[in-house]
């Protein structure tokens, strides 16, 4: 294949301070984390970009999930009982381990973006924050695939990890 990229490196923009320091008490996704507050603390040589994001009410956090060290292509969903090809799930078992979080943005402070619903561990290093946007980021006459079999009520309370 030409032009075939064989390594790609990312330097962190920021890092996650949150209230999860245990990934097995950590809620799933930001669904689940509602009330779950904590901010990004954003490097200093990157705060201008921060320019007008508090416009928007949700930002996207593109993480590294640095704790996660194996990689599968199979993986049983922390929601369902059966095993998929990892590139169907969320799972975090991922080749790059990078992962995808929809939190709510509450101010920002300076190099400090506060947020709510995060699903995401202390530490964690942002590689990049983009806006969610109604008009770009919805979609009519989707599918869900899977998820779509998972029972609401128990998704909600073992999303959370409540029981822990």
């Amino acid at each position: 294949m030409k032009g075939k990229i064989e390594t790609i490196c990312y330097t962190p923009i920021g890092y996650v301070h949150s209230p999860h320091s245990d990934p097995s008490k950590t809620p799933i996704q930001p669904i689940y984390a509602s009330g779950f507050k904590g901010y990004v603390e954003i490097l200093p040589e990157y705060v201008a970009g921060l320019d007008k994001l508090e416009d928007f009410s949700h930002i996207f956090l593109i993480v590294h999930m640095h704790l996660k060290e194996e990689t599968k292509l199979r993986v049983k969903p922390y929601l369902h009982d059966r095993e998929k090809g990892v590139f169907a799930t969320r799972s975090a078992a991922r080749p790059n381990h990078i992962g995808l979080s929809l939190v709510r943005l509450e101010q920002i402070d300076g190099n400090k973006i506060w947020v709510n619903d995060l699903d995401l561990l202390d530490g964690t290093p942002v590689l990049d924050i983009k806006p969610f946007t109604r008009e770009l980021d919805s979609r009519q006459n989707t599918r869900d695939g899977w998820v779509e079999l998972i029972d609401r009520d128990k998704a909600r309370k073992k999303g959370r990890r409540a029981d822990h």
